[in-house]
Order: C-alpha cells, then structure tokens, then sequence
C-alpha cells in the first residue's frame, strides 16, 4: 500500500525507475523467502533392510541424490543389509534399523528365504516378515515401511530358488495386510530384451550398480515423493 502511494505521488519522470525497483526487490523477497523454505530442512533418513540385493546393490548413492533433488532436501540412505542371510538374521538386528530413528525403511528379506539350501519354510518366512513388519512399525510409528520385490533370477541362482515368486507374493500380502507399501521392481526389469537383462546381472542375481540404479531408483522416488517432485 505505501509503494502504491509512494508510486502516485511521484512524478510521471520518476515512475519507469521506480517501478523497476519495486520489481526487483519483489523478486528478491520471493527468493529468499524460497530458499528459506528449503534450507534448514533436516535430512530425509532411509534404512535399506535386507539381503546382497541391498548390501551389494549400489543404488543408494543414486537415490540420495535423486530423491533430495526431487523433495529440494538432503537424504541420508543408510543400510541394515548382509549377503546370504534370510528373515531369522532380519529379526536380530531390528535394533540397528530402528537407532537410526528413519522416516522410511526399505525391505527386501525374501530372496535368501526362497533359496532350497536356506531351509526356510514359506510359512516360516511368512511368519518371520509379519513379525518384522510389526515389529516395526510399533517403534517406529511415524516411518513409511516399504516392502520391495527386486530383480529375478535367473541360471543357477534361480534353479534354487523355484518358488521365489510364492515368497514374494507371501511378504506382499504381509505387507498389504497391515496397510504398508509394496512396490515390485520386476515388471521394469522384465522390459530390458533377454540379452540386457543377462549383461546387467550377470551372475544371475546381482544387478550391476549402475543398472540397478537406473531401473530401481526411478521407482522408489515416484513411489517415495508420491509425483510431489519440486524440480
């Protein structure tokens, strides 16, 4: 209102220069009024929970950084993950999950569950994620639980485990069943040609880094941001 009046009283000659004043101090306002916004936002934590898929997948530096320049705040991915190991080691270290206090966790615990030489019933995995997934979210009531299927398998690693997809479908419906996130990978990797998908996984279970980075991050950050990205 005082610029208005300050604009009326001022001599035709003078209004041109002044109304490119007003202008720019406008814009000045808004920007830092927008940076304000973004800075001094607290890092968004994520605990990757899981098997090689996680301990070895590389993708974690990418969704850093594609997610915090999709919400314009840091991300901090840590992860709770070892090789070979089923949902009976993931009920032991539910405390390493949870010290970190993370406003999202990231599950994948049936790959080693399905392997035969692993002996994990598909009832006792069932069982066991259930138990995690209560687990958690009873100390971690705030946190988004996110159940992920990933990659397939295929040669050797897929001959052990047969019935993979029943153990997915298994955590799924665990998941479902307490209102939680499941998001399935497989569909995305299953649009590479056979030759791509057999160059990017080449032992037959493993993604390469920088392939598992470009077919999971995508998804995560949809799935994470919900299409809110503020690029």
């Amino acid at each position: 209102m005082i610029g208005l009046q300050l604009w009326r009283a001022m001599p035709m000659v003078r209004r041109p220069a002044y109304g490119l004043l007003l202008l720019f101090a406008w814009f000045a306002m808004f920007s830092v009024t927008g940076n304000s916004n973004a800075e001094g936002l607290p890092p968004l934590k994520i605990v990757a929970f899981g098997t090689s898929l996680t301990a070895r997948g590389g993708w974690q530096p990418s969704l850093e950084t594609e997610l915090a320049a999709c919400l314009q705040r840091p991300v901090k991915v840590e992860s709770v993950a070892k090789s070979g190991e089923t949902t009976l080691w993931a009920l032991t270290q539910l405390d390493r999950v949870v010290a970190g206090q993370p406003d999202i966790v990231l599950i994948e615990l049936y790959a080693n569950d399905a392997a035969l030489q692993r002996f994990v019933s598909l009832a006792q995995s069932r069982k066991n994620i259930g138990d995690i997934l209560d687990r958690l979210r009873q100390r971690l009531p705030r946190a988004r639980i996110i159940v992920m299927a990933m990659n397939p398998f295929s040669g050797m690693r897929g001959l052990i485990r047969p019935f993979v997809g029943s153990y997915i479908a298994a955590h799924q419906a665990e998941a479902e069943e307490r209102g939680l996130e499941f998001v399935d990978h497989q569909p995305n990797w299953q649009r590479l040609t056979p030759g791509d998908l057999a160059s990017a996984i080449p032992d037959g279970a493993h993604p390469l880094p920088e392939i598992a980075s470009k077919i999971i991050v995508p998804e995560l950050v949809k799935q994470i941001a919900g299409g809110n990205c503020k690029e």
